[in-house]
């Protein structure tokens, strides 16, 4: 079955509300010859530039999704300092990340949190992307693999079997984020494809058609080679996704 790649950038705690609106301006520039229906493209800006890039995008027909970097379980209540999925819905978007490794180090984030937030995400229309990975430690001491499978039946515990389809998974090595070290193309499609066996052993359909990306320093000298790989159907990207000209090389590697 052909997956259709998507590529996205999360901002994380960067870029104030003027470079928001620039760089996506900037970034449609550089993409205006992009097929959108070969190559999906998402954006996850911080919280307090959302509104401004949705209303970017619906003026300027833009064929991004507008994506967020995390989100509550909770549609409202009194959980000072957070957002509801249901907030992140009446801004059309449509991709929120869930479980991202600094999420879950430095905020406690469990597996069960994870799964609470991906299916809460899912009850508002919207597709979680959950982060799964190894720290070094775990890879080199041989338990790369089973960490990662604990992860990801554990943070897809409570999504139906359609749902398992629709969803987006990102395999990034925590030891490979930010660092400028990178998982090789081989290594990388070895741990995707074990990923997706463990969602196939949970629903055997929804291993064909599930969307695994890969996360870990990916730039625009890497991204044709880890795109060819038959389990890898995307980059979830970092530091490479803040500066338009190479962020719109990542998304164009086919024509690498």
């Amino acid at each position: 079955m052909s997956r259709i790649p998507l590529i996205s950038g999360n901002w994380k705690m960067n870029l104030n509300h003027f470079e928001a609106i620039q760089m996506v301006q900037k970034l449609s520039y550089e993409l205006r010859n992009h097929d959108y229906d070969a190559v999906e493209v998402s954006v996850h800006p911080p919280y307090t530039d959302l509104r401004s890039i949705q209303t970017l995008i619906d003026a300027d027909r833009m064929h991004f999704h507008l994506g967020a970097q995390n989100c509550h379980t909770e549609s409202s209540g009194a959980f000072t300092g957070e957002v509801s999925p249901a907030m992140l819905q009446k801004l059309e978007v449509r991709f929120v990340i869930v479980g991202h490794s600094e999420r879950r180090s430095l905020s406690g984030e469990t597996n069960e949190i994870v799964a609470a937030k991906a299916k809460s995400v899912f009850a508002h229309g919207m597709v979680p992307i959950v982060c799964v990975g190894e720290t070094l430690e775990e890879r080199e001491s041989g338990r790369a693999e089973s960490v990662v499978e604990t992860q990801v039946t554990g943070s897809l515990t409570d999504l139906s079997k359609d749902q398992l389809s629709d969803l987006v998974i990102a395999y990034e090595p925590v030891w490979a984020i930010g660092t400028g070290k990178t998982a090789s193309a081989e290594d990388a499609q070895l741990m995707c494809a074990h990923i997706r066996s463990v969602v196939t052993a949970i629903h055997k359909p929804a291993g064909t058609k599930v969307r695994i990306q890969y996360g870990g320093s990916v730039n625009a000298s890497n991204a044709a080679e880890l795109m060819s790989m038959e389990d890898i159907d995307g980059a979830l990207v970092g530091g490479a996704s803040l500066e338009a000209a190479s962020f719109a090389r990542i998304v164009s590697f086919q024509d690498a």
